[in-house]
């Protein structure tokens, strides 16, 4: 019993002190440097997929809706969250309040990218119900309705992770949480490019992850007061 209970402390020891060895660590950055660049799409584009809308149409349905699953601009990729993976120390990951917003039954953005211990706050312009339903693994999942006379309410998020959130009332709505450790991250637009800034100099893992083409990455240098420049290009 003893010796179960003194290997019990020791692994707990350990996973504090292992916490605490790889934990964040923000602050002032001095002299840093930029990651910038574009996620390209590989190949031909697929043709948007037309979404079912078959509930509340009077409101749902008032614009065609798309798939937003895989959005391809131009040659560009939109929705794809580029991060660094192995910073350790950088710049302050100060907790932010960032909007989920389900105008016309879609999430507005569809990824919304957040530091760990910030705030959602999730509208509902209208006027009907809808249900935000989170799929987490590491954070406390919530399912909570939100009626048409719940204009707002706010979710905070502590942990890093991706997480999946969906409308139990509408079954086509999704949407995601990137809630990351620091704050190096960028989620592109319409014209594929991300910016990290004030990052210091050093060697670092860059990864951009989106939700149906998976994950891809690439060791980037960077120098003092200078610009990294990378592209990547994901297919399917």
């Amino acid at each position: 019993m003893k010796k179960a209970v003194s290997l019990a402390f020791v692994a707990a020891f350990t996973g504090l002190w292992l916490s605490q060895v790889w934990a964040y660590e923000g602050g002032s950055v001095k002299d840093g440097g930029t990651i910038s660049g574009a996620v390209k799409f590989k190949g031909s584009a697929p043709a948007p997929k037309k979404l079912d809308i078959n509930k509340d149409k009077e409101v749902c349905a008032k614009t065609p809706k798309n798939d937003p699953s895989l959005i391809v601009s131009g040659g560009n990729l939109v929705n794809a969250v580029v991060s660094i993976t192995d910073i350790k120390k950088g710049k302050k990951a100060d907790p932010q309040k960032v909007t989920l917003d389900q105008k016309g039954c879609e999430y507005h953005p569809h990824v919304v990218a957040l530091v760990a211990g910030s705030s959602v706050e999730i509208l509902n312009p209208d006027g009907i119900l809808h249900n935000v339903h989170s799929y987490s693994k590491v954070n406390s999942a919530f399912n909570v309705a939100q009626p048409k006379f719940k204009k707002a309410m706010t979710q905070k998020i502590d942990k890093p992770e991706i997480i999946s959130v969906k409308c139990d009332v509408h079954g086509w709505m999704s949407g995601w949480l990137f809630v990351a450790e620091h704050p190096y991250f960028s989620v592109t637009d319409k014209s594929g490019s991300f910016k990290l800034t004030d990052v210091p100099p050093g060697t670092y893992t860059v990864e951009v992850w989106h939700e149906t083409l998976g994950k891809q990455t690439q060791k980037v240098t960077v120098k003092s007061k200078e610009e990294a420049k990378v592209t990547f290009e994901m297919g399917k």
